[in-house]
């Protein structure tokens, strides 16, 4: 059997590389682009207390979400073996895989209903995340809870005439710490019938709770709970420990009951065989918990979800480390090809070579990486013992990098001072363009490589800055209140693109050189950031979080963002559409030159 899945392992692998140089081949432009998503998870079916864990059906694509039918005979989860997330079931053996859902759109943590005849599941084909019903005999779908804001987490109640969710349709969606570029979101707790009506909030505490489950009666739910402000701790850029509790409510009643005591992180609540409630606990010695007291196996158990006797849990986790990734992904516009890499990836001119940083965050200590474009024979270009390395641009002429050497992430690491420098392409001859007076980070060269713009914050004030190659004379480009960020030098023509809360939301702007023609391109409710132009100077690349969250961020604790899609759009702001759609941030898009380019 260990052979059989080792080769359909293989052979999934081949197919798969196979259909995406396909699509690459015939796409005009390629995109790099950085993502907290795994590297590649797989569904584990394990004993109840976690022990005697196995792969239930591996794939090098991630597999995710999965939960039993009601009789035990089916279990349902999230893959993305053929490009999107898209729904399957399969039998608790692994045998008669099925796929329930296929749609380009996002679609994931699915639920059977008692009766097993419909699925509830969470959908991003309107738009944003709702919960959707599919008829399991007819196959048609449905949205139940249409409404603006994220619905997550689908619950069916033993009768199964009602269906609990979380939903941040409230939210206000603060900046924590004020100011900060993270937009959080807090969550309460729904019940719908599953015809639509009825809709009822349970909880108001304008904080977080999430992940409902139901009680064998059906009279009380149990979720988790916690203050935004410990939500903001654990999905940081800095990954802190933070405090969680599990709750249970009386329906009829309203009267809440918090189970737990204690510091550190719980989440995922459910009821298993009785009165009996089962959740996941965090950190170094977190693992599978009881309220009886009775602990399970230590170590991540994702999403947990038990077998209707007992006696059988399924998980997930990340099954792959390897970094950086060279992985080609799946584009919702054939026009533009997408290769996931790592962090702030950068092209030569000629496109057969590519930089990057090392690390999977920008608030860690970087190095610069070298390597041909296709991800092989990667070696560390440049590295300081003190200081990061951020964000490389690699020079038209192809001789030199230029990149930030300091510190950064002012707002999670305190005050924090760095330059502009350059290396050649032998990661020698280092040179600073700035004379350490400020916090200078993410450079970018003019076309004919005589200038880079730059991007100055600090206490003294933020600015763009352009300075001379040549003469090291800096000018200012433009200067005030607002944060100013990521900007990109078109290499066609002498406008710059930039990120500003200019007004005080994040939108991508362009601005002439010389500081003419300010215009604001993009108009819409959250981050608009990370912009790149196309070589050809038509169109630019930029991470979005207008679709909003698509799960409840505390559930993706790698990922301090847990929203953000890869969008492109005409350099005049018109065009503009997503090419991801995920429940992961992505961010850093780089265009690699490619000779069809029209």
């Amino acid at each position: 059997m260990r052979l059989i899945r080792r080769v359909s392992r293989l052979a999934a692998v081949g197919i798969l590389a196979l259909l995406s140089e396909a699509a690459a081949a015939k796409a005009e432009y390629e995109i790099a682009f950085a993502s907290f998503a795994p590297l590649d998870s797989d569904v584990f079916i394990a004993d109840a207390d976690g022990t005697n864990a196995r792969p239930l059906l591996p794939h090098p694509e991630s597999d995710s979400n999965a939960s039993f039918s009601s009789d035990g005979k089916w279990i349902v989860f999230t893959s993305r073996r053929f490009g999107s997330s898209d729904i399957y079931r399969v039998r608790p053996n692994g045998s008669k895989l099925e796929k329930l859902v296929d749609h380009p759109a996002y679609d994931d943590q699915a639920a059977l209903s008692p009766d097993g005849q419909t699925m509830a599941f969470v959908s991003s084909r309107s738009g944003n995340a709702d919960v959707w019903l599919l008829d399991m005999r007819t196959r048609k779908a449905t949205n139940l809870t249409a409404a603006a804001g994220g619905d997550f987490r689908p619950s069916w109640s033993p009768d199964g005439q009602w269906i609990a969710f979380s939903s941040d349709r409230t939210s206000s969606n603060p900046r924590i710490p004020a100011g900060d570029f993270t937009i959080r979101h807090s969550t309460e707790i729904y019940i719908i019938r599953r015809d639509g009506t009825g809709l009822r909030r349970l909880s108001v505490d304008d904080a977080f709770a999430g992940s409902p489950s139901w009680s064998p009666d059906g009279s009380r739910l149990v979720f988790y709970i916690a203050p935004i402000t410990e939500v903001a701790k654990v999905t940081g850029a800095r990954r802190l420990r933070g405090t969680t509790q599990i709750a249970a409510m009386d329906i009829a009643s309203g009267q809440r009951t918090i189970l737990t005591s204690g510091e550190g992180e719980k989440w995922s609540p459910r009821w298993v065989v009785g009165q009996s409630i089962a959740y996941v606990s965090g950190g170094p010695e977190g693992g599978i918990e009881r309220s009886s007291g009775v602990r399970g196996a230590r170590g991540v158990f994702t999403n947990p979800a038990w077998s209707p006797d007992g006696s059988k849990m399924v998980f997930h986790r990340d099954v792959a480390t390897a970094w950086p990734p060279h992985h080609r992904w799946v584009s919702l516009d054939p026009r533009f090809g997408l290769v996931r890499t790592g962090i702030f990836p950068s092209y030569r001119r000629d496109g057969t070579r590519r930089v990057s940083n090392d690390r999977t965050a920008g608030i860690l200590h970087n190095a610069l990486l070298t390597m041909d474009a296709d991800g092989s024979n990667s070696t560390v270009l440049f590295r300081d013992a003190d200081r990061s390395a951020l964000a490389p641009d690699w020079s038209p002429d192809g001789r030199r990098i230029a990149f930030g050497l300091g510190g950064f992430f002012q707002n999670q690491t305190g005050p924090a001072q760095a330059d502009i420098a350059t290396v050649n392409v032998s990661g020698k001859d280092l040179q600073l363009l700035t004379n350490g007076d400020g916090n200078y980070g993410l450079p970018s060269w003019s076309g004919d490589g005589r200038h880079i713009v730059l991007r100055k914050a600090g206490s003294d004030g933020n600015a763009l800055e352009i300075v001379d190659i040549a003469s090291r004379s800096k000018r200012s480009l433009l200067a005030g209140a607002a944060h100013y960020n990521f900007p990109a030098w078109s290499p066609v023509t002498d406008r710059i693109a930039f990120t500003a809360d200019i007004g005080g939301d994040y939108e991508i702007w362009t601005i002439g050189a010389d500081g003419t023609d300010l215009t604001r391109l993009t108009h819409s409710p959250g981050n608009d950031a990370h912009n790149s132009w196309s070589p050809d100077g038509k169109w630019i690349a930029f991470a979005s979080a207008r679709q909003g969250f698509k799960d409840e961020a505390l559930l993706h604790r790698a990922n301090p963002q847990p929203y953000g899609e890869i969008y492109v759009m005409r350099s005049d702001g018109s065009e503009a559409h997503a090419l991801t759609d995920e429940p992961y941030e992505k961010g850093t898009p780089a265009w690699r030159p490619i000779s069809r380019h029209r």
